[in-house]
């Protein structure tokens, strides 16, 4: 039996941050267990996004590492990022949505200044419609961001990890949060 390799100071380092990064209030994150057969080293983070008691959407961060590099990372570290958000049936049949959500990505990744190499992901968009026995349910419109890119050398990870809980609050409609600036809910109180 052999004894896992101990995790490289600097990459121990970042995942340190990482366990003690804060998100916005509606982002419940926990720690997950990270693949392990990709790269010697992982990190993984689950979010489940609620507003008003109601589910809007899911998502997982996963940050692998391989001190050898991996040529088709570019790199040692590669990010993983996915998103699935609620969203309106009229804007998830809209054509544009998927190129909307690859551009939530790269403003996120801008605006948490992460930056990338061997950028590369999928957007899509689906609807649902119950029939039958389950006609009752009401028809359901979804967006999936799946993207991965690699960090540039040195750069803190957090930025990356920042920039895909930006993505998620985008993607699943939340406002955006300035420093000093309260968010009022959008949505109608239950009465």
């Amino acid at each position: 039996m052999s004894t896992p390799a101990a995790i490289p100071t600097d990459f121990a380092h970042h995942l340190d941050n990482l366990r003690h990064l804060s998100y916005r209030s509606e982002l419940s994150v926990r720690e997950a267990p990270a693949p392990a057969r990709l790269a010697p080293f992982g990190f993984a983070q689950t979010v489940d996004i609620e507003v008003d008691d109601e589910p809007i959407g899911t998502g997982r961060l996963v940050i692998l590492h391989d001190p050898a590099g991996q040529p088709s990372w570019e790199g040692s570290t590669r990010v993983i990022t996915y998103v699935d958000a609620d969203v309106d049936l009229e804007v998830a049949s809209d054509p544009l949505l998927t190129d909307v959500g690859w551009s939530w990505l790269m403003e996120s990744l801008e605006q948490a200044q992460a930056h990338a190499v061997a950028l590369g992901g999928t957007v899509t968009r689906t609807s649902s419609l119950s029939f039958g026995v389950m006609s009752e349910r009401p028809p359901e419109g979804r967006l999936q961001i799946r993207a991965s890119w690699t960090p540039v050398d040195g750069e803190d990870l957090t930025v990356h990890a920042l920039a895909w809980a930006l993505l998620i609050a985008a993607a699943c409609g939340l406002p955006p949060q300035s420093p000093g600036v309260a968010a009022i809910s959008s949505r109608t109180p239950q009465t």
